[in-house]
Formats: structure tokens, C-alpha cells, sequence
């Protein structure tokens, strides 16, 4: 089942011709000679154009990255440095965040990243988890947990990609 976004997409995709085995055992008995001569005699009108295969659309509608910070002179410039160097990973949508916290009253994690991988329609998350309740647990036993965390709104996804992890002992 797919999102209808997703559906959308595929609808306004250009229709592409698939070869099929009769398809390429026509093809094959076509490179007879007598095949080969009455080929020649088609018109140019007979033939029509090739959609182009590819086309460029952007489907993200996810916010751009907010521009680098002006440069700084002095104390200020370093402190702005630190605080850039601690928070590098990227700012979460309201959604993603609010998959976050669920996860982090559920399971306690050190760390937690919740990307839309869908291209903005929020039907597919790739979710990261370190969390200690993790250590001892299986792989499968640990992503049933965040399954478990997440309830039914997992329900309402086209999918989900999960990735636990244990953090070291003296995280």
C-alpha cells in the first residue's frame, strides 16, 4: 500500500514500454532477411516519439537548512564554534520531533534521530535509537520495543526504517 502522494507520483510518471519474452521472440524473428526488407518500407509517420525516461521534480517539501552563521571575531567566534560543533545533526520537522519524544519517554535513549525519508509526505521514517534498555535484547526484541513505543501510528506509515543501537558503558 502506498501513500497518495506516492500514487500521485506515479500516475504523472511517463508510461515506459516493458520488453516482455514474446515481445523479444518477435524481435528475434524480425532479423530474418525477408523480416529485415519489409522493415525498410515502414514511413516516418509510422513511427511515433520516445517519452523521455527520466524527468527532474522536486517532491521534498521539507524546509532548507537554515544559512551558516556570520563570522565572528574574538571569544564570540569560539563559542559559536562550540555550540555549532555540538548540535551537527540536522533540525527535526514538528512531526519527526514529536516521534522523538514518544521514543525518549518509552525507551530513555542517549541519542534519537527521526528523518522523513518519504520526500516530505511524512509516509516513511528512518528512525535511529541508542538506548540502554537495549543491552542484553536481541535485534528483534529491540525494534519490537520501538514498534511497541511507537503504537499505532506506525499504522498510519507506507514504512519504516529502524536502527537500534547499545550505547557504550560509559555514555
Amino acid at each position: 500500500m502506498i501513500c497518495s502522494s506516492c500514487r500521485a507520483a506515479l500516475r504523472a510518471a511517463p508510461r515506459r514500454t516493458v520488453a516482455t519474452p514474446r515481445s523479444l521472440s518477435t524481435a528475434t524473428a524480425a532479423t530474418s532477411s525477408r523480416a529485415l526488407a519489409r522493415t525498410s518500407q515502414l514511413s516516418s509517420s509510422s513511427l511515433r516519439p520516445v517519452a523521455p525516461l527520466t524527468t527532474s521534480r522536486p517532491y521534498s517539501s521539507a524546509t532548507p537548512p537554515p544559512p551558516p552563521p556570520r563570522q565572528r571575531q574574538g571569544a564570540e567566534a569560539e563559542a559559536q564554534a562550540i555550540e555549532v560543533d555540538e548540535d551537527p545533526l540536522p533540525a527535526m520537522t514538528p512531526t519527526e520531533a514529536s516521534i522523538a519524544a514518544v521514543l525518549s519517554e518509552a525507551l530513555d535513549p542517549t541519542f534519537v534521530l527521526v528523518q522523513d525519508v518519504s520526500g516530505g509526505c511524512g509516509s516513511m521514517y528512518a528512525i535511529q535509537v541508542a538506548s540502554r534498555a537495549f543491552r542484553g535484547q536481541t535485534l528483534l526484541k529491540q525494534q519490537r520495543m520501538v514498534n511497541a513505543a511507537l503504537g499505532d501510528r506506525v499504522k498510519e506509515w507506507h514504512g519504516v526504517q529502524i536502527r537500534t543501537v547499545v550505547p557504550a558503558d560509559d555514555e
